[in-house]
């Protein structure tokens, strides 16, 4: 049934391309539709290409592991609607063509800038189209039970073919299409969140769909000291190995971890097979597992056991006493052998699914039944409410092995529900005040880029030329602001939902919204997984077109001397469209285990930093000359690109240690934004004589700008 649902949605997403691709005939036709797109159309088709997978999944991901931080990333993405209603939505349609460049270079007629503000597209578009991509694949490995990268693959091949036969046609109706289903489904799956209502004692049995899977409670045992040794209330219990968590600024231990040698009862299947259940899964274990010494079947009178080994936590009870709270754990060795929770890794052993709420304020027992929407957010942000926090440390132990233990930190939820989980913007005890202050200038940056970076993204500024005249620029930017906004106020109860159900993946947040239709039945999470999907197929196919245009329309006629024909442009488009799709696979793959929102805040800020510079102070600085707007774009580029390279993320994804970064914060936007502005100004004024005969042209921008 699901297999059929997705491919249902799917094959509507192709039928549609394939119908509308007749409708791009010429130039014209394949590049912005033949500007004849209705304003209600373009508006949908808006909001279907701007709610990626970053807004449907990442958000509702982000918001399920980090409580309030997450839906930030919500306002931020809306407010900068804000910049593409009042400043650049009638102008873009006033002063463009086919492109970007086409605006930027109204007045200047200037080579260069097509050829800056086309290889500016084609960064912004390469940075926005890898979240996508790590969306398709982390999408279709639960659903069809493929490799990550085939998903990756399938969503790039499936994109590639809409793009390169159907053009911007073909775009604007499968992201009309995405647009409207997301919207309905939405709202839907809000709706059955709110019929729940929140409880502590939620048992999923559609972890993993039609098995029958039921949610794993992680159980607590005591523990006491014995002198220096550990002693721990589990059958055979032999303590291995210590690690813990040592705050750099106060010297305490904050987090402790043991690794504990115990024994679960084990069922003989066959000859030399044995089955035990290893955190609510039935492994099949042989009695001599082979390399594995950890890990082996053992009688104790004459009944059989399996002894084997995995991580708990040290924590205290209410009453102060020592507890062993269970964790999950997955260790790399140096031969390269995975171990999921004290087993191999196998189709059949892998992570359990985590989250939930362990407490509710006392009036509700363990849960409240259906809510209003004021209600949940009320109860979820009561001190009562306790939030089991999803939360994950890395190490290395003695023994070279690659660990990393999930396990959740219990968070009150008035603390869930404010800022600081994800953004810390109050000092702890301890730390200096630089680490403070760069924590927010971090969220600043972070900030600045979704605010600024909207009305600068590429596959958003091409949509303002499908449609006839700027006043329904104007008006599909309203439909836009509208259906976005609606949006995302759905990811806030669907973030709360999928931490209540229990419904969160432990390796990666990008799953959440489909895992928690899931916790409503097979026909929902394909639904919700199938509508995820068009929305990877429509964001990255508006982002290929603006590549697409940018190399063939922009680059080319730049780079080329003389006329190029329209219809050398057109297959230039096409074959981009391919080389683009097969570059976003490949880092796609890459980039696997980082959150979409996370990594499409890294666009914004590429975007904000090297477009929207240029493109304000065209319209609203009369000095501004051909030379400031290259040499602000490039700026932009570089200094953005680079302080991302150079961030503690990307040196933790090499190998290194993040607190070594030369960049001390991950989100470049604080720096490099001022920085282009800068340039521009002083560049502009360096070269303003030289480029006198511009000016008279401003009021005339200036004065479109109020109708």
């Amino acid at each position: 049934m699901t297999v059929i649902v997705f491919i249902v949605f799917v094959g509507a997403v192709m039928a549609i391309s394939t119908y509308t691709s007749r409708k791009a005939k010429g130039i014209g036709g394949y590049f912005v539709a033949n500007n004849a797109i209705n304003w209600g159309v373009n508006g949908v088709a808006f909001a279907g290409s701007y709610l990626s997978v970053a807004s449907f999944l990442g958000i509702c991901g982000l918001i399920a592991f980090f409580g309030f931080d997450g839906f930030l990333y919500s306002i931020g993405f809306l407010a900068g609607w804000i910049i593409a209603l009042f400043v650049i939505a009638e102008p873009m349609k006033r002063m463009g063509t086919f492109t970007f460049s086409d605006a930027l270079d109204h007045r200047f007629k200037h080579r260069g800038i097509h050829l800056a503000a086309g290889l500016s597209v084609l960064v912004v578009s390469l940075f926005y189209l890898v979240p996508q991509m790590v969306g398709a694949g982390v999408l279709i490995e639960p659903l069809l039970g493929i490799p990550h990268y085939w998903g990756v693959i399938i969503v790039g091949s499936a994109v590639i073919l809409i793009v390169a036969v159907g053009g911007m046609t073909s775009t604007t109706y499968v992201q009309f299409f995405n647009g409207g289903l997301l919207l309905i489904f939405a709202g839907i799956l809000t709706g059955a969140v709110l019929l729940r209502g929140l409880n502590t004692s939620t048992q999923n049995t559609n972890e993993e769909g039609v098995i029958g899977l039921q949610s794993h409670q992680f159980q607590q045992v005591s523990a006491q000291f014995e002198g220096d040794s550990l002693s721990v209330d589990l059958p055979g219990a032999v303590v291995t190995e210590r690690f813990a968590m040592v705050d750099s600024h106060t010297g305490m231990e904050t987090v402790v971890f043991y690794r504990i040698s115990h024994r679960l009862p084990a069922v003989e299947t066959s000859e030399n097979l044995y089955t035990a259940s290893i955190k609510g899964r039935d492994v099949t274990i042989p009695t001599n597992p082979g390399n594995i010494p950890t890990l082996h079947i053992e009688y104790v009178d004459g009944a059989p056991f399996l002894r084997f080994e995995d991580w708990w936590r040290l924590t205290s009870g209410e009453d102060g006493s020592l507890l062993m709270v269970e964790t999950q754990f997955r260790s790399v060795a140096p031969d390269g052998s995975v171990i999921i929770n004290g087993a191999p890794e196998s189709p059949t052993n892998r992570l359990r699914q985590v989250g939930g709420i362990s407490k509710l304020p006392g009036s509700y027992g363990e849960g409240t039944g259906s809510v209003g929407p004021l209600r949940l957010l009320s109860v979820m942000s009561d001190p009562g409410t306790e939030v089991l926090q999803p939360r994950h440390l890395v190490f290395t132990t003695e023994s070279e092995e690659r660990v990393t233990v999930y396990y959740h930190e219990p968070t009150a939820g008035s603390v869930f529900m404010r800022p600081g989980l994800m953004f810390p913007l109050e000092a702890k005890e301890g730390e200096p005040a630089t680490t403070t202050l760069l924590n927010r200038l971090n969220f600043i940056s972070l900030m600045l880029a979704l605010f600024l970076g909207t009305a600068a993204l590429p596959h958003i500024l091409i949509r303002y030329y499908t449609v006839p005249n700027a006043d329904d620029a104007r008006k599909s930017t309203i439909i836009a602001i509208i259906s976005i906004g609606l949006f995302y106020i759905f990811t806030m109860y669907l973030g709360v939902g999928a931490i209540n159900s229990g419904a969160l993946n432990a390796e990666t947040s990008n799953m959440s919204a489909p895992f928690l239709a899931r916790s409503f039945g097979e026909v929902l999470f394909a639904m919700i997984s199938g509508i995820a999907f068009t929305t990877v197929l429509a964001t990255v196919s508006g982002l290929i077109m603006a590549a697409s245009g940018a190399v063939s329309h922009d680059l080319m006629g730049s780079i080329r001397k003389g006329n190029v024909s329209d219809n050398t442009k057109v297959l230039v488009g096409r074959v981009v469209s391919i080389v683009v799709g097969v570059i976003g696979i490949i880092l796609g793959v890459f980039f696997r285990e980082m959150n979409v929102s996370f990594l499409v805040g890294w666009a914004f800020a590429v975007a904000a930093s090297a477009n929207l510079p240029a493109l304000v102070m065209m319209l609203f600085w009369k000095k501004t000359t051909s030379q400031g707007i290259i040499a602000s774009i490039l700026v932009g580029i570089f200094t953005s690109v680079t302080l991302i390279l150079l961030s503690p993320d990307m040196w933790a994804r090499y190998g290194l240690n993040p607190a070594s970064a030369p960049m001390p914060i991950n989100q470049p936007g604080i720096i490099s934004i001022p920085l282009s502005f800068i340039v521009l100004v002083v560049v502009s004024l360096l070269t303003v004589k030289n480029s006198s005969q511009d000016k008279p042209q401003v009021d005339t921008i200036a004065a479109g700008l109020k109708g």
